[in-house]
């Protein structure tokens, strides 16, 4: 089994950090609201800008498992929305194929619910495409359950999300 442990971004992992991004893009389109050509028309500072942006402070973080060399294996970010400000929006979560189906999934949320619960945040919101049944099983197992909220996905019209929430 690989080592890993799980990490606040810094604006050094630029370069990961894109090779990541682009992997998420390519292996899961519809997860996430940027298209892989998007992605990959950043430059380099814009993405430091990006992590720079997500490296500190209590309204936006992101963290990955970094097994500490080697490509990153996994990642998940949260924020604070205007909308509901005692809940934290969980955002791109991902773990590369092989990292699947362990405890990593896992190590990364509870890192945001920890980060959420310092900024003073006690809920976890997140939504999954419809039909996505391994994610929601997964957040399932961590403890979120389906608000029975369905909303259109943002970038592809025609398909559905649902509405997970865990309280913390």
């Amino acid at each position: 089994m690989e080592s890993w442990t799980v990490r606040r971004v810094t604006p050094e992992d630029a370069g990961r950090m894109r090779a990541l991004r682009l992997e998420m893009l390519a292996d899961s389109p519809l997860a996430f609201l940027e298209t892989l050509a998007q992605a990959a028309a950043r430059s380099h500072e814009g993405y430091r800008r990006r992590l720079g942006m997500a490296a500190e402070g209590p309204q936006l973080a992101q963290f990955v498992a970094d097994p500490g060399d080697g490509p990153l294996l996994g990642h998940a970010g949260g924020t604070e929305i205007p909308e509901e400000p005692l809940v934290t929006v969980v955002f791109s979560v991902y773990l590369t194929p092989a990292s699947r189906g362990g405890k990593m999934l896992a190590s990364l949320v509870e890192t945001v619910a920890d980060w959420s619960t310092a900024a003073g945040r006690h809920e976890l919101m997140l939504e999954v495409v419809v039909g996505n049944g391994r994610a929601v099983r997964a957040y399932e197992k961590l403890g979120f359950e389906d608000t029975g909220v369905r909303l259109p996905h943002p970038t592809v019209p025609v398909l559905t999300q649902l509405q997970m929430r865990r309280r913390l």
